[in-house]
């Protein structure tokens, strides 16, 4: 096989999907995915601790400027005392960040927020902010279960304590309950909502952002 027809078959292998509205990918079989997103796009990861996003902010990286909060902990942990909780100083670290992604959407590259998006004033916040610098919001939401987003935490040694886990699990609820087939999903404030479960996470899914800016129905 030549290698134009080897560059034919891994292009027919691949299932390109432009987001618009609740694009449900649960359950599917597809191995090829490849979200197709505006260059101007700010898509949000989003699921419970553990769950993956980290995994998949890697994978998509080289496309995109990541802005992950553990990046501003540890900045904040560099010049402030080690025995100072973080607790205490949480809500200045995410100040911070929040001001990081602020002046990243002044900028022209397309940005991945690692996020539990579990939180609905912090989706009102990133949806606005997104809309006020003229930019598309969009969400991959990794829908992997409880027991498996557990899992991932002890995996990488990272545990969040039951309370705030249990307080993700009722936020993440609430979010896939007012996440219907409309589009755009309205109880999300974004653009489209993209939902990945275990299966679909674990095949690497990828990502690239055009310079098109016409959303196309997926298919």
């Amino acid at each position: 096989m030549g290698r134009c027809d080897t560059a034919r078959t891994e292009a027919a292998a691949v299932r390109d999907i432009t987001p618009r509205g609740t694009v449900d990918l649960r359950g599917g079989t597809d191995a090829g995915i490849r979200l197709s997103y505006p260059r101007d796009a700010v898509v949000v990861i989003a699921g419970l601790p553990g769950s993956g996003k980290s995994t998949l902010l890697r994978a998509w990286a080289p496309a995109a400027t990541v802005l992950d909060p553990r990046g501003t902990r540890a900045a904040c942990e560099a010049v402030l005392p080690s025995w100072l909780p973080y607790a205490l100083y949480r809500p200045l670290a995410r100040l911070h960040h929040m001001r990081r992604i602020s002046a990243a959407m002044r900028g022209p590259e397309p940005l991945l927020i690692h996020d539990c998006g579990t939180r609905p004033w912090l989706r009102r916040w990133l949806t606005r902010s997104a809309g006020r610098a003229g930019r598309p919001a969009h969400m991959v939401l990794l829908d992997v279960g409880a027991r498996e987003a557990l899992s991932g935490q002890r995996a990488r040694r990272r545990l969040t304590s039951p309370r705030v886990f249990a307080t993700h699990e009722r936020g993440l609820a609430a979010l896939l309950s007012g996440i219907g087939t409309d589009a755009p999903p309205r109880a999300s404030g974004f653009a489209s909502v993209v939902l990945l479960d275990r299966r679909l996470r674990d095949t690497s899914p990828r990502a690239r952002f055009t310079d098109s800016r016409v959303p196309r129905q997926a298919t």
